[in-house]
């Protein structure tokens, strides 16, 4: 089944809440990530990255800072700017953007490499570490740069370069007796190359997906290869020499894909090598692969996944850990992480029209991704905990990646600029394009016009989701088109009722998504009543650190206790099974956005500080009325406690 993308300068979000994130990155994230790579902003660690390309263009002379994988800011930032430009033109911003890429293909070496940290470091030990060094990786966020800004702008400068990149890669690696047998260990560069052969039909690059994808994980093992061949020397030593070599799991590549059971090491590089697989698998028709995608995203789902949409459960590799282990406090969670796994969760739904894809890439929007940067546009987090007290952090170093306030930049900023993408972007996420139907996965409020045949449908989703509980699609093709529309139910809604033209209507429901076939015309309208009653989630028994806890969702937003609101020692409260919740709108930073209240149980301590008494116990519990924020919203008024699970009386 042929499947479009949406374009993007015909789809205008105008959704009250979402769009305003997309006005922020415009207006706020995108200038202040460019002064990041610039080294202007001060009190922030520095990033070199437009320095590390004028050196390795020739412009200035100097050495090359930052970690080996720091052009991929780079590329993010110019692909947020491209799909930014989609929305509202900005001729000096355009401009800059245009500068920078000739940068880039200035900084292009004449064969087609293209990587700052080995052309001004180490141009000897080019495609010499594909397991540490991320030169696959940073060429794929360049060529989804590339083909982001082609499709944003149509000028084909930065495609050509990345074009010339990938042709050059495609050489070098291959099963030819004078290629590489390698693949990157950190995958980013089959994602890229799936839609670099969405723009070009060039059948190299799907091929050559198809072999790094196969390649992955034979023997004998060519990461051991290629460590011998270099002298057994090693790029990173976090966890001892060459662990990155050693830890084959860590990059997916200890077993062929075809034989891996779970969703494991490192989280970032597993979603985005999923996505890539699930693409492939689409457009292969290959059965196998989509049988790998399906059994993998089901480990990874029903078993690794945090109800705030976040990956990755333990610090050590920002990693999976095992089945049905979600520690709250320790949890990693990256931001990119779950930017990735919305892009595997689209993929999947471009394979196969399921709502489950759909829902976990809600949560992980509503949650993670919206929490993962400031309500300011200039601060962000790269680990999301789903519980913090901040006086233990600074002296128990199990905590040291966790931080309880969002940051202003990282000396590793994959995270800031990959938010950036993903909120520009998200019109991508919100509809699946097929030939037979427009299916509708997330309700955001927008103006689309698809494309169905040779007329247009177009319309118009309102409402003020995920606030309010009705939702809008009024029809406003000025000719009639016969289509289906198919409307995700989702599944934290127990009771959906559709209405068409005020007429409530049953529909035919398919893996979670209604149906309605007819010939639409300017006028016809249809209703979502989605209830968005609060909702209390309980944990599999086989997760300890939820065992006698409870969590509250409303609608798709996952929701949290912070010491601004219900004061100090969090772990001290409870909620009683049978309280009832009182949902109403904050203000201030909270204003327009619904705050949950609630009667709970708080403790007075005794005055002994004792740590523990005989027979009696030191505190003495009493009401307490708790308020709930959402969770997507802490750490926006200074430091303080959080946690998301509380003890159920």
């Amino acid at each position: 089944m042929s499947i479009m993308e949406a374009d993007l300068h015909t789809l205008k979000i105008n959704d009250p809440f979402l769009g305003q994130y997309q006005q922020l990155v415009r207006d706020v994230v995108i200038p202040y990530q460019w002064d990041a790579l610039n080294d202007r902003v001060t009190e922030a660690e520095p990033s070199h990255a437009i320095t590390n390309f004028r050196i390795a263009a020739g412009l200035e002379k100097g050495e090359f800072y930052g970690m080996v994988f720091q052009d991929s800011d780079v590329a993010k930032w110019l692909e947020a700017v491209a799909w930014s430009l989609c929305q509202k033109p900005d001729a000096e911003l355009e401009k800059t953007a245009d500068e920078v890429i000739e940068l880039v293909a200035a900084a292009q070496c004449e064969d087609g490499y293209l990587n700052t940290y080995f052309t001004v470091k180490a141009p000897e030990a080019r495609w010499t570490n594909l397991a540490e060094c991320h030169e696959l990786y940073c060429a794929g966020h360049m060529i989804e740069a590339g083909v982001a800004y082609f499709q944003g702008t149509g000028k084909r400068r930065l495609l050509e370069v990345v074009c010339k990149l990938a042709d050059h890669i495609d050489t070098v690696f291959g099963p030819g007796i004078h290629q590489l047998h390698g693949y990157p260990g950190h995958p980013e560069i089959e994602l890229a190359l799936m839609r670099l052969y969405d723009v070009t039909q060039e059948p190299r690059y799907l091929a050559l997906v198809k072999y790094f994808i196969e390649e992955r994980g034979a023997q004998p093992h060519f990461y051991d290869i290629e460590y011998e061949k270099r002298g057994k020397t090693s790029h990173w030593n976090t966890y001892g020499p060459a662990w990155m070599v050693k830890d084959k799991a860590y990059s997916q590549a200890h077993q062929p894909l075809a034989e891996q059971q779970t969703a494991i090491g490192h989280a970032v590089r597993f979603v985005y090598l999923m996505a890539g697989m699930a693409h492939l698998a689409r457009l292969s028709q290959d059965e196998g692969k989509r049988q790998d995608c399906l059994r993998l995203w089901n480990n990874m789902a029903q078993r690794q996944l945090y109800i705030t949409g976040g990956i990755g459960s333990q610090s050590s590799g920002e990693a999976f850990s095992s089945d049905y282990d979600l520690p709250n406090d320790t949890v990693y969670a990256e931001s990119c992480a779950s930017i990735g796994l919305m892009m595997f969760a689209r993929r999947m739904l471009e394979m196969e029209a399921d709502s489950q894809y759909a829902d976990v890439m809600e949560r992980a929007l509503y949650n993670t991704v919206l929490g993962g940067m400031a309500l300011d546009g200039k601060h962000f987090f790269y680990v999301n905990p789903l519980e913090v007290h901040p006086k233990t952090l600074s002296f128990n170093h199990i905590y040291d990646h966790v931080k309880p306030v969002r940051q202003r930049w990282f000396g590793c900023a994959c995270c800031p600029p990959n938010i950036a993408r993903v909120l520009t972007s998200l019109g991508h996420y919100i509809y699946t394009v097929r030939e037979d139907a427009l299916f509708i996965n997330l309700y955001v409020g927008n103006d689309v016009a698809i494309p169905v045949g040779d007329r247009k449908l177009q319309l118009r989703i309102s409402g003020n989701y995920p606030w309010h509980e009705q939702v809008k699609i009024d029809i406003t093709s000025p000719v009639p088109v016969t289509h289906t529309l198919a409307l995700r139910l989702p599944d934290w809604c127990a009771n959906p009722e559709i209405a068409l033209n005020g007429e409530v209507i049953k529909g035919e429901v398919t893996r979670g998504y209604l149906y309605l076939t007819r010939r639409w015309q300017e006028g016809d309208a249809i209703t979502l009543t989605l209830p968005m009653p609060v909702r209390r989630l309980y944990g599999n028994p086989q997760v300890r650190q939820q065992a006698g806890k409870v969590a509250l969702q409303r609608g798709p937003l996952v929701y949290c206790l912070e010491e601004a609101d219900n004061g100090a020692n969090l772990h001290n409260l409870s909620l009683p099974e049978e309280s009832t919740f009182r949902v109403f709108e904050g203000k201030g930073i909270f204003a327009h956005k619904m705050l949950i209240q609630v009667e709970g149980i708080g403790c007075l301590a005794t005055d002994s500080d004792a740590l523990w008494q005989y027979d009696r116990s030191p505190v003495q519990r009493q009401p307490q009325t708790l308020t709930f924020i959402p969770w997507f919203s802490w750490a926006n008024r200074g430091e303080g406690e959080m946690r998301i699970w509380v003890d159920e009386a």
